[in-house]
C-alpha cells in the first residue's frame, strides 16, 4: 500500500528524532518499535557497509538508518539500503521505499520477527528486487529475491563462515561472512 503522502518526506519518526538515544526507532505494523543497540549489531553493519559500498558503481549509494515510510502502519530504518546516488545526495530524513534497489537487515533478539516476517512481506510486495538478513543470533545470511505480495519466492540461508555472493540488478555483490560477529547468547 502507497500512502498518497509517504513521499512526505516528513517521515512520523522525525518528531522521535534524538528522544531515544542508543535504541532504533520504527514503526512495525502501526506500533512504535524501539530497538535497543548491540555492539554486534553495529559492527556487522559497518562490515556489511564497508563491503558493499566498494562494490557499488559511482551511481548508486548506501543509506543506514534512515526513514523509509511504507504505509501509515510501516515506516522502517533498514540497516542498510542501497538507492541512487544522486537521491543520497539531497541528504534527507526520510526516503520514498521505491528507490530502493537493495535491502539489509541486522537481526537482532527483538527484530527477529520483524526481519524475517514482516519486513519480509513488505519489502517483496514493494519490489525490492533483494534483501538480505544478516543474522548474529544463527551465525548466518540469508538471501531473498524474486518478490511477490506476500513476500520472497526465492530464499536462501547460508552459514557465517566464507563468502557469499549475490547476483543483483547492482552487479554481483560478494560478502566475506568470516569477518561477522557471532553472539554468543546469554
Amino acid at each position: 500500500m502507497v500512502t498518497s503522502q509517504t513521499d512526505r518526506l516528513h517521515s512520523q519518526l522525525s518528531r522521535f528524532e534524538d528522544m531515544f538515544p542508543g535504541y532504533r526507532t520504527e514503526i512495525v505494523e502501526g506500533n512504535i518499535v524501539m530497538s535497543p543497540l548491540r555492539p554486534f549489531h553495529n559492527r556487522t553493519v559497518m562490515i556489511v557497509w564497508a563491503e558493499l559500498e566498494g562494490q557499488l558503481d559511482a551511481e548508486w549509494a548506501a543509506i543506514s538508518d534512515v526513514a523509509v515510510p511504507f504505509s501509515d502502519q510501516n515506516e522502517f530504518c533498514p540497516d542498510l539500503a542501497v538507492i541512487p546516488a544522486k537521491e543520497e545526495q539531497r541528504n534527507l530524513s526520510a526516503y520514498p521505499a521505491d528507490l530502493i534497489e537493495l535491502a539489509v537487515e541486522v537481526v537482532s533478539p527483538s527484530s527477529v520477527r520483524n526481519d524475517y516476517v514482516v519486513k519480509d512481506r513488505e519489502y517483496a510486495a514493494r519490489g525490492i528486487a533483494h534483501y538480505l538478513i544478516f543474522d548474529p543470533i544463527k551465525g548466518e545470511v540469508g538471501v531473498r529475491w524474486h518478490p511477490g505480495p506476500e513476500g520472497y519466492r526465492g530464499r536462501d540461508a547460508f552459514p557465517y563462515g566464507g563468502d557469499v555472493t549475490v547476483e543483483t540488478q547492482l552487479g554481483k555483490l560478494v560478502f566475506d561472512t568470516s569477518k561477522l560477529p557471532v553472539d554468543p547468547g546469554e
